[in-house]
């Protein structure tokens, strides 16, 4: 899979994307020796609305070393915050967060960039954000292949019953590609699956409810499939 992306870099709105929809492709990359670069537009810190600003910041602080864990687990050695605010990343004027992506693309030069699509996988305004954001930073430039998470429709469906649960796609639906159409796919197992569960565990705020509603083992057949697919044709 190195030959195929080459050095990636990651771009992700909260805190977990990164592990729930591309953490077995970045530990796989590093263990082939390759350099995987993760960016976070967001501290995470309004997952609670009725939380207070006090408690926001503790919840970012939270957060941000709860992702530093699980991108240690996937052997990532390289990230860089955005700094713009959870939930309001729509707002946000459109030449900053660009700017510092061009200046990131310029910095580590990725043959590969994963992200959301337009539709923002799960829907959230943030996630659709930052797909806008990378999609102008990267403009025309041609040594750059940007590849946006999706799903098939037969890995859509053998979740769907975990999703309505947890509400996963109440925002929006993720974008379907078929199998034969996809860039990218990844069906961890052994010690990437491992490592994937074991990632988005150091991140309980986010993920403990659903760990301890389903147990390891259908959280870990839950998440045992990533895929990319390039820009819709």
């Amino acid at each position: 899979m190195d030959d195929v992306l080459g050095t990636t870099m990651a771009v992700w709105a909260h805190p977990d994307d990164e592990t729930y929809l591309s953490g077995g492709v970045l530990a796989a990359l590093r263990d082939a020796g390759e350099r995987a670069v993760c960016v976070t537009a967001t501290y995470g810190e309004a997952w609670d609305p009725s939380a207070d600003e006090a408690t926001r910041e503790l919840l970012a602080r939270t957060r941000e070393a709860e992702l530093a864990d699980a991108l240690g687990e996937l052997g990532v050695d390289e990230h860089h915050w955005l700094g713009h605010p959870d939930g309001r990343c729509a707002e946000v004027e459109l030449d900053v967060p660009v700017a510092q992506l061009r200046a990131l693309l310029e910095e580590v030069r990725p043959a590969t960039v994963l992200t959301f699509g337009p539709e923002g996988f799960t829907g959230h305004p943030d996630h659709r954000a930052v797909s806008r954001w990378v999609e102008l930073a990267v403009g025309e430039r041609t040594d750059v292949r940007v590849l946006h998470a999706v799903m098939t429709p037969e890995d859509h469906a053998a979740g769907a019953a975990v999703d309505e649960r947890f509400g996963v796609y109440e925002l929006g639906e993720p974008r379907l590609v078929p199998r034969e159409e996809l860039d990218l796919r990844l069906e961890l197992e052994g010690s990437l699956l491992r490592r994937k569960v074991a990632a988005l565990r150091h991140q309980w705020s986010q993920t403990g409810p659903i760990f301890e509603a389903l147990g390891d083992e259908a959280f870990a057949r839950w998440v045992a499939v990533e895929s990319f697919a390039e820009v819709s044709r």
